[in-house]
């Protein structure tokens, strides 16, 4: 009895193992790579007040030799909302991402994230934001 749970163990396991698919995509030798190069990946905002709602764009441009196709850009919090182009980029093209930052709910200094994947070889590319939020005064009446 214990020989056939432990076969079935074996079994299952090795289907388990063996079935797995590694959602990579492999780039054959010879094919052409998309690559995001930007002019710079950090911004700061400097000091904004509680409750501001501010923005700034990250230009960057397709250096590869082949068409880039960004799939998600995620902000490391709700309050960080990246905006990309969902178009195809040609090499040699610039482009823009563009990220909202809403201080309401933070104070002092904050830093986000936004993180970018594509079909660049590294798959993965992130921005950096940061902010000195001065909180609100309350004047008593």
């Amino acid at each position: 009895m214990n020989k056939k749970v432990f076969y079935f163990a074996l079994i299952l396991t090795s289907i388990i193992v063996f079935s797995c698919d590694n959602n990579k995509k492999k780039v054959k030798s010879g094919e052409g790579i998309a690559e995001m190069t930007f002019s710079n990946k950090t911004y700061d905002f400097g000091s904004i007040n509680h409750g501001d709602i501010v923005a700034t764009e990250f230009e960057f441009s397709n250096s590869g030799n082949s068409d880039l196709l960004i799939t998600e850009a995620i902000g490391s919090c709700g309050c960080t909302v990246p905006e990309f182009p969902k178009r195809a980029i040609k090499p040699g093209e610039k482009e823009k991402i563009k990220v909202i930052f809403n201080s309401t709910g933070k104070t002092g200094m904050q830093n986000k994230t936004v993180t970018i994947t594509s079909n660049t070889q590294s798959g993965i590319e992130t921005l950096y934001i940061k902010a000195n939020v001065i909180p609100r005064i309350g004047i008593a009446q």
